[in-house]
């Protein structure tokens, strides 16, 4: 008998196998890197820092370790690979100075995000919008949830339900390109989409 433990944060499979003993393999993320993790029993400790790299923990407290190859993590966890939800994804989308209209560069993206969007059966989605520093906070704040309402109008029209999404503003808060007060900047005019 098998139990299965996912967790996605931090990419990490674990499992109690009929041979004694527990499993954690550290998996890559997409672009083939991992954090690290430490593992301890009653005896001791060890560090997982490289994708694939295992600690079987045995009954008695012992910890053995070694690295897989990443065909060995698939034969061994297929089906549990199998049963993980999609990574999660993120977006960003741009507008037009003063205005919660998308530039004419991110309509294509927001067609990314609904193609995506239906990939998934229940996706938890997060809208953020931001400005750059031209208004006062409190006009950057209200642009801000604007903006991500009006993405969110959007997904809505294409069949998503409001209920899945979650907008919120933070006006000129977190700039991408620091900007001193009353100056404008395109790539701080945005909206980030949390796909999870």
């Amino acid at each position: 008998m098998r139990r299965l433990s996912i967790l996605i944060g931090i990419m990490l499979i674990g499992v109690l196998g009929c041979a004694g003993h527990d499993r954690t393999v550290l998996l890559p993320d997409q672009e083939g890197r991992s954090g690290a993790l430490v593992v301890k029993s009653a005896h001791g400790e060890t560090i997982l820092d490289k994708p694939y790299k295992t600690a079987d923990v045995h009954r008695d407290g012992r910890i053995e370790t070694q690295t897989l190859d990443a065909e060995a993590v698939r034969q061994q966890f297929d089906r549990a690979l199998a049963a993980q939800p999609p990574r999660p994804v993120s977006f960003t989308l741009y507008f037009l100075g003063d205005s919660d209209e998308l530039t004419p560069e991110s309509k294509p993206v927001m067609e990314l995000v609904k193609a995506e969007l239906a990939r998934r059966p229940f996706p938890e989605i997060a809208v953020i919008g931001h400005t750059d520093r031209v208004g006062t906070a409190a006009y950057n704040d209200a642009l801000s949830l604007k903006r991500a309402e009006a993405v969110r109008q959007i997904l809505k029209g294409a069949g998503i339900s409001p209920a899945l999404i979650e907008i919120s503003g933070r006006g000129s808060r977190e700039m991408i390109v620091q900007t001193s007060d009353g100056v404008t900047e395109p790539r701080n005019r945005r909206v980030e989409i949390n796909v999870r």
